[in-house]
C-alpha cells in the first residue's frame, strides 16, 4: 500500500507540499527527506506527516528522493510551534522552517555551470568578450555554481541564463551539504575482561616490541581496564600516544594483532573545562521577597513581571528560579536580546551551573549551531540554554521556564527575512506550549508589557532598590544650545562632559559615552553646492567610514570611493559633516591622550569575539573610556564605571513613530543604569537641545511609573497599543509609480472590509531600499481580534488584486506588532 506525506518545503508558499514515500523507506514526523521541487532542484524538506490515504484532488505527485534521518531531527511540538508562528506573524510556514534549522542541517541542490562540447560552432563565433571571459573561467574550473561564476567573472545571471538558452553552457543541480561533524579517534583493548590466559597472550605477543608493550600497559591503565564492576573508559588516541610518546603504527600494530581497535566516532565541537561552584549567590532581604513573590504569582498565572531597576540584581533571582526548574529535571530558556550580553551572563552562569550551560546564538558557525541542534535532540537533560532570539526554536524536550531578560528591547524583534517575529512574545508562546512559566525582566517594560501587569493578566514583582544598597546615578542635563552660545563646546562635546570625564578617569574611574551612530561621519557634503552623495540603489545618504576611507551605505552594504571632486559643480569641496562613533573615539583620543579607549559598534563586533574581546577588556579596566551605539545600554554589568555620557538625546526622541518616546526613555534610563553599580556614585551627562522636554524629566527623576502613565494617555487618546493591535503591510516594486498604484489599490480593497481601521498608503522615512521603493499600510485591529481571521482576509484581497498587470513583480509582507 502506497504511503503519503506531507513535507514542508523551506519555500516562502502556503501549507505542506504531498509527496509519495517509496517502498521500502521509512519515514515519519520530524524526518528530514530530500525531495524535488520544480524541474530541476531539489531541498531538505521536514515531514508533517504520513498518511495511507491520497490527498483528495493530489495529481502528479513526486516520490521522495532520499530519507537523511534515522530518528526525528524535529519534534512535534516543534512543528506546532511553526505552525503558530507562520499564522499569527502571518507568514509561509516555510519560512519559518528556513529560519528555524540550522543551514547546516538543510542540503540542497547547487545550480552549477560548464562548457558544452557540442555547442554550435556558428553560435561559437558570434559570442562577446562578457561570455568568452565565462568560458574562459568554466574552462579553467571544469564546472561552477552559477554564483561563483557571477563573483569571479562579473557577468549577472540573466546573461548565463542565455548562454545556457543559447547551447554554450551546460546546467545541472549538485546536492551540496555544509555540515561536516567532528570527529575523534579512540582506542580500546579487545581483551576479555575475565580471560586471564587471552591477557597474558596479550602481553605475550607484543614481547619482542618494547614500544608495543608500552602503549598496551599504556593503555590497560587509562581504560581501567583491571577495575572490576566499572565499564572501561574511552581512551583517545591523541592521550595515548602523548603519555607513551608512541605513534600511530604502533597502536595500528596492536590492532592488526586483535589486541585493540581503533574506532572513530562523532563529537561535540563543545566542551566546558572551567569549574563550577554549584553554589547560587546569596540573596538581599529585598531579592529572596521578590523570589517568594514571582513563585506566589505562578500560582494562577503563567507569566510574571519582575520590574527592577537598574543594578537591583534580577540575575541572581534568575539563578535561583532556573535551578529549581533543574532540580525537578526540567530544562530553561534563558534569552537575552544581544549575543554580547551573553559573555558575561556564560561566566556568571556556568560558575555556578558548570557544563549545564547551553549557550546558542547567530554568530555561531553552521556547523557548531548544528552541533547544538543535536546536543539537545539527544539529551533531554536539565540545562540553562543562553541565547538571542534565534534560541526559541532549539528543540527543547522537558522545557519548564523561560527568561527574557530586557524584555522592552526591540532587539528581540526580526525585521527581515520573514518571520518577522518578536522573539519575546514567541518565547512566552512557546513556553505555554510546553505548560512551562514566564518571566519578563527589565527596568523599562514596554508599555504593553507592564499594562498586562497592571491590569491582572501578568504577575507583577517589583524591586525598588539597587543591590547593597547603591544608590541610582544622579542626572544632569546639558543645555547644548546655551553652551554653543558660551562657546563652551569642542567639537561634539561639551565643557562640562570632557569635564565629568577627565574627573572620573582621574580617579581611575571608568566612563561609558553613548552615540547611537557608527561609522566616522554620517554625512559628506560639498561645501560650494551643498551636494550629498547617496546610495545608487536606496534613498539614504551615505555615511564615511575612516578606517576603510569609503562612504558606506547602511541600508544594503554597499560601498563608494570618497570623490575628489563635487560630481555637480565639479569644485574639490567634499567635505565630512557630523559625528559616528569613529570619529567620537578618535576625539577622545585627541582630548585624552594618555587614556585607553575602546568602541563597541557593529564594525567592531562583527566575528565572533569581538564582543567578548571588548567586554573583557572594560571589565578588567584594560581601557578607561568606552563609546558605543546602544550596544552599550543592554544589560552590560561594569563595576567600575562612573560616568556615563548620552551625546546626543535628540537623535533618540526626534524620530517620527508612536513608540520614540518610549525608546528614548527606555535607552536613557537604560544606559544611565551602567552607573555607579557598586557603590553607588554614578553619574550620568545628557546633552540636549531641548532641555525641557518631558522625557528627559521623567528620566532626570528616573520616574518610571509617571513616564508610563503620561505615555498611557497618549496611545489612549491615538487608539495605539496596547488598546489596538498593528500590522504593517508593505508594498514593494521596483517602479515607484506602480508602488504607489498597487498600495493604493491594496488599500482602497482592505477598507472595504476594515473601514477606517486602515490607513492610505505612505512612503517610509527611507522609501527605497536596494532598488525596491516601498509603500506602508497601517491596520489598527482590536486586541481581541482573530489572527486566522485577519490572515484570511488579507490572503483574499491579495489573490483578487494579483490578477491585475500591475501586480507583476509586486512583493507584499506583513510586519504584526511592530516594535
Amino acid at each position: 500500500m502506497s504511503a503519503y506525506a506531507q513535507v514542508i518545503v523551506p519555500k516562502p508558499l502556503e501549507g505542506t507540499f504531498t509527496y509519495i514515500v517509496p517502498d521500502g523507506m521509512t519515514v515519519g514526523p520530524g524526518f528530514r527527506v530530500i525531495v524535488p521541487f520544480g524541474p530541476r532542484h531539489f531541498y531538505t524538506g521536514v515531514v508533517e506527516s504520513v498518511s495511507t490515504v491520497a490527498p483528495e484532488g493530489a495529481f502528479n505527485l513526486k516520490e521522495i528522493s532520499s530519507v537523511l534521518d534515522t530518528t526525528p531531527s524535529v519534534r512535534p511540538s516543534q512543528i506546532r510551534f511553526w505552525h503558530w508562528m507562520a499564522d499569527y506573524y502571518l507568514c509561509a510556514i516555510g519560512d519559518v522552517f528556513k529560519a528555524a534549522l540550522p543551514a547546516g542541517l538543510k542540503i540542497e541542490s547547487e545550480t552549477r555551470l560548464s562548457l558544452n562540447d557540442q555547442a554550435d560552432p556558428e553560435v561559437l563565433a558570434q559570442t562577446g568578450e562578457a561570455e568568452q571571459k565565462v568560458m574562459a573561467f568554466l574552462d579553467r574550473e571544469g564546472s561552477a555554481p552559477a554564483s561563483a561564476v557571477t563573483a569571479k567573472t562579473g557577468v549577472p545571471g540573466p546573461q548565463l541564463t542565455r548562454m545556457v538558452d543559447k547551447g554554450l553552457l551546460l546546467i545541472s543541480e549538485k546536492l551540496v551539504e555544509r555540515y561536516r561533524a567532528v570527529r575523534r579517534e579512540y582506542v580500546r583493548p579487545l581483551i576479555p575482561r575475565d580471560d586471564r590466559p587471552a591477557f597474558l597472550a596479550a602481553f605475550a605477543a607484543v614481547k619482542r616490541s618494547q614500544r608495543q608493550e608500552e602503549a598496551l600497559v599504556a593503555l590497560i591503565a587509562l581504560s581501567e581496564f583491571n577495575r572490576a564492576g566499572s565499564p572501561p573508559v574511552e581512551v583517545p588516541l591523541e592521550v595515548l600516544m602523548e603519555r607513551t610518546g608512541c605513534t600511530r603504527a604502533i597502536v595500528k600494530a596492536l590492532a592488526d594483532k586483535g589486541i585493540a581497535e581503533i574506532y572513530s566516532r562523532e563529537i561535540s565541537r563543545f566542551s566546558f573545562t572551567g569549574a563550577s561552584t554549584g553554589v547560587l549567590p546569596t540573596l538581599s532581604a529585598a531579592q529572596s521577597q521578590a523570589l517568594q513573590d514571582i513563585y506566589g504569582a505562578f500560582r494562577d498565572r503563567d507569566i510574571c513581571l519582575l520590574h527592577g531597576v537598574t543594578g537591583s540584581g534580577k540575575t541572581e533571582i534568575y539563578m535561583h528560579l532556573a535551578d529549581y526548574v533543574m532540580q525537578q529535571g526540567r530544562q530553561v530558556l534563558f534569552l537575552v536580546p544581544e549575543i554580547a550580553l551573553t559573555t558575561q551572563l556564560t561566566r556568571r552562569l556556568q560558575t555556578v551551573f558548570g557544563s549545564k550551560v547551553v549557550i546558542y546564538h547567530s554568530k555561531f558557525s553552521d556547523n557548531e549551531r548544528v552541533d547544538r541542534w543535536k546536543q539537545m535532540l539527544r539529551s533531554g537533560q536539565p540545562c540553562i540554554v543562553l541565547g538571542a532570539r534565534s534560541a526559541v526554536f532549539l528543540p527543547f524536550e522537558r522545557l519548564g521556564l523561560v527568561i527574557v531578560d530586557e524584555e522592552h528591547e526591540p532587539s528581540y524583534k526580526q525585521y527581515d527575512p520573514a518571520p518577522r517575529y518578536n522573539g519575546r512574545d514567541a518565547a512566552a508562546v512557546l513556553a505555554a506550549m510546553h505548560g512551562a512559566k514566564t518571566v519578563f525582566g527589565s527596568a523599562t517594560p514596554t508599555i504593553e508589557t507592564y499594562y498586562k501587569a497592571q491590569t491582572g493578566k501578568f504577575g507583577l514583582v517589583s524591586l525598588t532598590e539597587r543591590f547593597g544598597q547603591a544608590a541610582l546615578p544622579s542626572i544632569e542635563i546639558v543645555d547644548m544650545k546655551a553652551e554653543r552660545g558660551r562657546r563652551a563646546v569642542t567639537g561634539y562635546f561639551s565643557h562640562r562632559l570632557l569635564d565629568c570625564t577627565l574627573d572620573a578617569v582621574g580617579r581611575h574611574r571608568q566612563a561609558i559615552l553613548f552615540h547611537n551612530r557608527r561609522g566616522y561621519a554620517p554625512v559628506a557634503r560639498c561645501s560650494m553646492c551643498a551636494f550629498t552623495p547617496k546610495c545608487d540603489f536606496c534613498d539614504v545618504s551615505l555615511t564615511y567610514h575612516k578606517s576603510a576611507n569609503r562612504l558606506v551605505c547602511h541600508y544594503c552594504g554597499n560601498e563608494y570611493a570618497v570623490p575628489r571632486v563635487c560630481p555637480e559643480c565639479r569644485e574639490p569641496a567634499i567635505e565630512i559633516s557630523g559625528y559616528g562613533t569613529e570619529r567620537l573615539e578618535d576625539e577622545l583620543a585627541a582630548n585624552f591622550r594618555d587614556r585607553r579607549i575602546l568602541r563597541m559598534d557593529l564594525d567592531t563586533t562583527r566575528n565572533k569575539d569581538g564582543y567578548s574581546r571588548i567586554i573583557d577588556d572594560f571589565s578588567a579596566h584594560k581601557a578607561d573610556i568606552l563609546v558605543g551605539t546602544q550596544m552599550v545600554t543592554k544589560g552590560l554589568d561594569f563595576g567600575e564605571v562612573e560616568l556615563v555620557g548620552v551625546l546626543n538625546a535628540d537623535t533618540l526622541i526626534n524620530l517620527p513613530d508612536f513608540r520614540a518616546a518610549e525608546r528614548a526613555f527606555n535607552m536613557i534610563e537604560q544606559v544611565a543604569g551602567r552607573a555607579g553599580r557598586r557603590d553607588g556614585q554614578g553619574r550620568v551627562v545628557i546633552q540636549t537641545y531641548s532641555p525641557d522636554n518631558v522625557i528627559l524629566r521623567y528620566a532626570c527623576t528616573h520616574d518610571y511609573a509617571g513616564f508610563y502613565a503620561h505615555e498611557l494617555e497618549e496611545r489612549r487618546s491615538f487608539g495605539f497599543p496596547p488598546f489596538t493591535r498593528i500590522i504593517n503591510i508593505y508594498v514593494r516594486h521596483r517602479d515607484s509609480r506602480t508602488a504607489t498604484a498597487c498600495a493604493t489599490a491594496l488599500s482602497d480593497s482592505l477598507r472595504q472590509v476594515f473601514g477606517s481601521r486602515v490607513s492610505p498608503p505612505q512612503e517610509p522615512p527611507v522609501g527605497r531600499v536596494q532598488n525596491m521603493y516601498i509603500r506602508k499600510i497601517m491596520l489598527k485591529m482590536e486586541t481581541g481580534t482573530s489572527m486566522a481571521h485577519v490572515r484570511r482576509i488579507l490572503r483574499e484581497k491579495y489573490i483578487e488584486l494579483s490578477a491585475s498587470p500591475l501586480m507583476s513583480g509586486l512583493q507584499v509582507y506583513y510586519d504584526v506588532d511592530p516594535v
